[in-house]
């Protein structure tokens, strides 16, 4: 007679038991780790030094109340699930760094948000749910995402077909995020066309890509779609502003705003070179200021390029030129100087028609109090005249075999030419000057104003009339010349 099997001691699970066991010391390490706290020889936990994360990650947004500059499409969304007017797919497009791909996660969030007496899709996230950390962290069996600019072909799309077809395993909606979409083959979108029109109740879409236009209109129709815009001046020096109260750095705002000038509305990139940043110029206590910000990102010193513009003006191209090497020798890239001339011109335009342009956070103090005085001192021809030559001037720059010449040589034309008078002006003298093919005075080469007082001296100034805050030594020396003469 066979003996009857012996009862399995404490020691041996059987195969339900040892599974609950292995989740629930999977779920207490997950717990320990994030609290930071790993076993030690002992027995206890001690304190884990937590990895380094970038700046772009540590702070990247895990709710709509993180997400800045984007409150247009918020309340677009908490009406939408207010109402339960949900869609079945949503096209999240913009320049880089704008939050797609993290917007297209928190949706996932929103969608399968489960806490509390709250178990139904909604972006009011007050804590962590059931599935909102697996969620964060890309891992959720539910959440599929896909960088489409490595998986392009219709076998791609295929499988995302086939396995849409099953319901999710955990969560309430089977999510797929598809990055970069624009990259999809011509096959692959329309092998994802019926699926997209009539997808599961329990399927949902989300597409992110920076190049819209690529995307078929037969795809756009069937998405909801969502512009993320550029981060406003003043909202990203706010936000960088508050990172580095965080991270417990000292900064000055001017370098805020030279960063948040040189990020150009993308937040991942204002991050990254705030990183950078702390790594130069911020170690042992030291506060980062504007000239470690604009050394590391080779710009020149915005003080010297007000000076520059002046001396243009001015028609002291000695001191243009001199201007012009130091700041090469200072680490200026010659194409760079010429787009912040233009950027200057740019701004000194915008204060003539809209004084309030004085109030942009990303100008400096010099640059709000000098650009006011050349605003009243330029006239617009003279404005919009050296924005078309230094706009000129950079693509030659940049083909020229040497830039700094290039470069020397933009700046002896827009000083030539700073005060030529608009071709109005010149048929209006060749109409004052008699008979047809006479020959244009001398005077053409600089404008007549309108008051003999105030006219410019021989070869004159580009500006009609000078301030006094605006004098330079070259204008108060009578020596001097301020203005080459036209050959």
């Amino acid at each position: 007679m066979s003996s009857l099997p012996e009862s399995p001691q404490p020691d041996d699970a059987g195969p339900s038991e040892g599974l609950g066991k292995l989740f629930a010391d999977q779920d207490r390490h997950e717990q320990e780790a994030l609290a930071g706290l790993v076993p030690q020889a002992g027995g206890g936990p001690v304190a884990k030094a937590e990895p380094y994360r970038v700046l772009a990650r540590k702070y990247r947004p895990s709710s709509f109340e993180d997400l800045i500059g984007q409150g247009a499409m918020v309340r677009t969304l908490s009406n939408a699930f207010d109402l339960e007017r949900i869609h079945q797919a949503y096209m999240l497009t913009g320049v880089r760094g704008v939050g797609k791909t993290t917007t297209a996660r928190i949706l996932a969030r929103a969608f399968n948000y489960k806490h509390g007496s709250i178990d139904r899709p909604s972006i009011r996230m007050e804590g962590h749910g059931e599935h909102c950390q697996a969620i964060i962290e890309s891992r959720h069996v539910d959440v599929i995402e896909m960088d489409a600019a490595s998986h392009t072909g219709i076998d791609d799309v295929r499988e995302i077909i086939d396995s849409a077809r099953y319901r999710p395993v955990m969560a309430r909606t089977k999510i797929y995020i598809i990055d970069e979409v624009h990259m999809l083959s011509k096959q692959a979108f329309n092998g994802l066309l019926k699926t997209l029109e009539e997808p599961p109740d329990h399927v949902k879409f989300l597409f992110a890509t920076t190049e819209i236009e690529k995307v078929p209109i037969t795809v756009r129709s069937r998405c909801q779609r969502f512009d993320l815009r550029r981060i406003e001046p003043p909202v990203m020096v706010a936000h960088l502003a508050r990172i580095c109260a965080r991270e417990n750095v000292p900064v000055e705002e001017e370098a805020l705003a030279v960063i948040a000038r040189a990020a150009e509305g993308s937040v991942r990139d204002a991050l990254s070179l705030l990183d950078q940043a702390i790594a130069l110029g911020a170690g042992a206590g030291r506060t980062l200021d504007a000239a470690t910000l604009r050394a590391m990102l080779g710009l020149a010193d915005r003080a010297r390029i007000i000076d520059l513009f002046e001396q243009l003006m001015r028609g002291d191209m000695a001191g243009a030129l001199g201007t012009m090497k130091e700041l090469h020798d200072a680490g200026g890239e010659p194409g760079q100087v010429l787009a912040d001339l233009a950027d200057f011109v740019h701004f000194v335009t915008r204060l003539k028609l809209v004084p309030a342009a004085a109030d942009d956070p990303t100008a400096s103090p010099d640059e709000r109090v000098r650009g006011k005085l050349f605003a009243k001192a330029l006239s617009m021809a003279v404005l919009t005249r050296a924005w078309q030559l230094l706009l000129k001037g950079l693509s030659e720059v940049k083909e020229a075999p040497r830039p700094p010449a290039a470069a020397d040589m933009v700046l002896v034309r827009l000083a030539y030419a700073a005060d030529l008078p608009a071709p109005d002006e010149v048929l209006r003298r060749l109409g004052q000057g008699g008979a047809a093919g006479r020959t244009i005075p001398r005077a053409m080469a600089a404008p007549v104003a309108d008051d003999p007082a105030a006219a410019p001296a021989s070869g004159g100034s580009a500006m009609t009339g000078p301030s006094p805050a605006l004098r330079s030594p070259v204008m108060q020396d009578p020596q001097a010349s301020t203005r080459p003469s036209p050959s």
